[in-house]
């Protein structure tokens, strides 16, 4: 069995090597540091191309159904990363539920910090010197936290369309197509076929619909629009402006908002104009008060824009931009430019898990035969493009960033808000955005994100006499900077900046980009670890530095009085954080020639660090500074594995003894009923992938499926929570390709015996590598990786490694 090692230079030139040398069970092994540079050694030889032609049949990634949408939960949704809608694609009375991301109450002036200082600080150190531990939760809750907060993200409202003649409809099909981001919904009026068209097209900001019928009488419709009363108060109102145009303007209110676990009225917020145009090819269209009468058009299309304060000052000028920008464009065009604009996201990279049986099965009847114990290779790879669709849909450069249900939202008072938790779920969020093409999707991230280290500032200076940024476990669009939450448990932690500032350095990794590692991330991890330096302070007794309070997000522990409690001196997921936010920003430093006292100082205290991965007696790595009895062994959090993904201290290669502690550990949260949401179960699907273990992966992949999954394969907590969508479309990545440990890629690193052939093209790795990959019965049958920057890296797979030394746009090949 033969095997050829391709190179491509700048120019295009391809540099081939070919070696018959395999191991005795036929794949062929390459130690390449003996024949690499190849531009060194073998640029005076020029062959011609070998193009490799293995292609598995492509399952299309469409959502679909033979029946509309009942419940919200079984709509389909769509997103231009700002405005969405979720259709629910009822023919003769539909409803679309629509959505824009800044529809917040309040502003960014509305409250302050918590009253506590220094003095309350080090009263709650005091404590817990003493081991008053319920001391300690109290006086942090009350001194430090705005408890309870009820200030949520809001929707939009709805579109109704009501058919004069919904008494003649039967209903076909309602989809959903991936590639192109298009919902539709098939159905038959008096016989006669009918459809409807649903995109939100980022080229022209809007919502876009499409109505097509041929009956011969064509469609007879009334089209109004309306909000959800906010506890029984009008919170917009709708008017016709003319002949083929509604308004719909308001503002947000938060009437049952709450501060500091007491009701509070929030009286003004975000508002908006949004503005719905009718565009008919044949028939009449004519408005009442609040009504768009359509009367006898075989087609015609909605075109629905919104403005708000939050974007734009004039924002009912900015309403009228953007419709006189498309009120002229025809349907054709509009679609053209759409998916034109959305492929360029979403066709970077391409998965095919084998499934090459015709996709003749409805999607919510596909999740109900995994239920019952059928596995679905279709399902499982049409999850992994959702969460991608999703991430694309809700997540552009200029919007706000992924909320915890995304964009996708029908409350006036959401659950958690919909706001953003620091505590695992924001960062879950985007944890598939660089590994799987689609890096700039973190620009909102980082730009709220931003805002919010700025805001720390002040926290970390008036809360606890601190340098540095103090980043609360939870924030909302006006970027709030204290803890809430009535508990200590819940809400009483410190750790989040340091886990956003592995987002920000994961970041660099992967893109190699100095510019944002310069002027983003640095600054960013110089303001965490400046906060955590002033943080620390001595272990008793052992003179190592710790994080005081400390807790593990969001669980307790029995003390030696016998009492539930939170906090604590260095717990193992504070302890973990830190050494990581230390050890990249010192990283960052060295790579940027930055010298300060921070830096020295840092560097000290690193050394000094008590450690945050503790081994127990039981093999398991320790939650808390001491083996405490656990309140809750099954706890859906699995903070104490930080270090292990998704930070990188611990792996196989370098720390045997950790790597062999974290499944001891994930073993016996799920012996004790674990994973019990489906975020937590996407968090276990990758442990799985790090311990290197497809089959235990693919088992958690089948119980999320059967488990944790809506009609509409929305994540189920539940209620809906969008972060176990990108949790495992992260995960499954990471079955595929690991890159976390320093300068090594590891190919198929926990290819489960399900996956047996397969493809991938588009991948990212850290070090900017592209890879693209095809597999056969369980073996890699070929790879490519590109270089999007100058670079070393050593492959491996299976055992094998070869190391690969490529300038910025070589490839790399080979055929095995």
């Amino acid at each position: 069995m033969k095997s050829s090692i391709t190179q491509t230079t700048p120019s295009g030139m391809i540099l081939i090597l070919r070696d018959s040398t395999c191991k005795p069970a036929g794949r062929c092994g390459y130690l390449v540091s003996s024949i690499i540079t190849f531009k060194k050694y073998f640029l005076s030889i020029l062959l011609s191309a070998i193009l490799y032609n293995y292609a598995l049949a492509q399952s299309p990634s469409v959502l679909w159904y033979n029946q509309p949408a009942i419940e919200w939960e079984e709509g389909l949704p769509v997103g231009n990363g700002r405005l969405g809608a979720m259709v629910l694609g009822f023919p003769g009375m539909e409803r679309i539920q629509l959505n824009e991301d800044s529809l917040w109450p309040g502003s960014y002036e509305d409250w302050g910090l918590a009253e506590g200082n220094r003095a309350d600080l080090d009263q709650i150190r005091t404590f817990l010197l003493a081991g008053e531990n319920r001391k300690a939760d109290s006086l942090l809750v009350l001194k430090f936290s705005r408890k309870g907060v009820t200030r949520s993200h809001q929707t939009m409202g709805d579109l109704w369309i009501d058919f004069d003649n919904k008494e003649t409809v039967a209903f076909k099909k309602r989809s959903l197509d991936l590639a192109t981001a298009t919902v539709r919904t098939e159905y038959t009026m008096d016989g006669y076929p009918t459809s409807e068209e649903v995109i939100a097209s980022a080229v022209d900001d809007a919502l876009v619909i499409r109505f097509k019928t041929e009956h011969p009488e064509g469609f007879h419709a009334k089209i109004t629009m309306s909000r959800p009363e906010d506890m029984g108060f009008a919170t917009a109102k709708t008017i016709a402006l003319n002949g083929s145009q509604l308004e719909m303007s308001g503002m947000v209110t938060q009437r049952g908002g709450q501060l500091d676990s007491q009701p509070l009225e929030i009286l003004d917020g975000v508002k908006f104009r949004t503005l719905l145009f009718a565009q008919n090819q044949s028939g009449e269209i004519s408005t009442s008060d609040t009504t768009l009468v359509i009367t006898g058009a075989k087609e015609f299309t909605l075109k629905l824009v919104s403005a708000t304060s939050y974007y734009h000052p004039d924002f009912e000028s900015e309403a009228d931009r953007q419709l006189d920008k498309i009120q002229l464009k025809s349907w054709g065009e509009t679609l053209h430019l759409h998916q034109k604009e959305y492929a360029a996201w979403f066709d970077r990279l391409q998965l095919d898990l084998g499934s090459v049986e015709p996709d003749n099965i409805p999607t919510d009847q596909r999740i109900e035969r995994v239920k019952d114990g059928v596995r679905d290779l279709h399902l499982e790879k049409l999850l992994f493009d959702y969460g991608r669709y999703l991430l694309i849909s809700s997540s552009r450069p200029g919007s706000n960033p992924a909320n915890l249900q995304g964009l996708w939202n029908q409350h006036i008072s959401a659950p958690w808000n919909a706001d953003y938790h620091l505590n695992i779920n924001l960062q879950m969020n985007y944890w598939p955005a660089d590994v799987t093409a689609l890096s700039s999707l973190n620009q909102p991230f980082f730009d709220f994100i931003d805002g919010v280290i700025e805001k720390g500032k002040i926290g970390a200076r008036e809360n606890f006499d601190m340098a540095g940024s103090m980043v609360p476990h939870t924030t909302d669009l006006w970027q709030i900077s204290f803890l809430q939450a009535a508990t200590a448990y819940w809400g009483g932690w410190i750790g989040a900046g340091g886990w956003i500032g592995r987002h920000y350095w994961d970041h660099y990794l992967f893109t190699q980009d100095k510019e944002f590692l310069k002027e983003r991330a640095y600054p960013a991890l110089e303001n965490i670890a400046a906060f955590y330096s002033d943080w620390l302070v001595e272990y008793p007794q052992e003179g190592t530095l710790v994080s005081s309070p400390s807790t593990s997000p969001e669980n307790q522990f029995i003390n030696a009085k016998g009492e539930n409690v939170a906090t604590t001196m260095g717990s193992a997921m504070d302890q973990q954080i830190i050494a990581d936010i230390f050890n990249n920003y010192l990283k960052a430093s060295d790579i940027l020639g930055k010298e300060s006292p921070l830096k020295e100082r840092v560097q000290v205290q690193l050394n000094n660090l008590r450690p945050g991965v503790q081994i127990a007696d039981d093999g398991r790595i320790l939650e808390w500074d001491q083996p405490y009895e656990e309140y809750e062994p099954g706890h859906r959090h699995l903070s104490h594995l930080y270090a292990f993904h998704p930070g990188d201290a611990i792996t196989q290669s370098k720390t045997p003894e950790a790597f062999a502690a974290a499944r001891k550990t994930l073993e016996h949260r799920l012996a004790n009923g674990g994973a019990g949401t489906g975020w937590s179960r996407a968090w276990l699907i990758n442990f799985s992938a790090r311990l290197l273990d497809g089959e235990m992966a693919h088992e958690h992949i089948q119980k999320l499926l059967s488990q944790s999954l809506y009609p509409n394969l929305f994540d189920a907590h539940p209620p809906f929570q969008i972060d176990g969508n990108f949790g495992y479309t992260a995960g499954v990545a990471e079955m595929l390709i690991q890159s976390h440990e320093d300068g090594l890629i590891r190919l198929l690193p926990a290819l489960p015996k399900a996956w047996k052939n397969g493809s991938i093209s588009g991948l990212k790795a850290r070090g900017n590598f592209t890879v693209d990959m095809v597999w056969k019965d369980g073996e890699l049958k070929f790879y490519r990786i590109t270089a999007g920057s100058s670079g070393k890296t050593m492959v491996l797979y299976d055992g094998s490694e070869m190391d690969l030394d490529l300038e910025k746009g070589q490839s790399f090949e080979i055929e095995l």
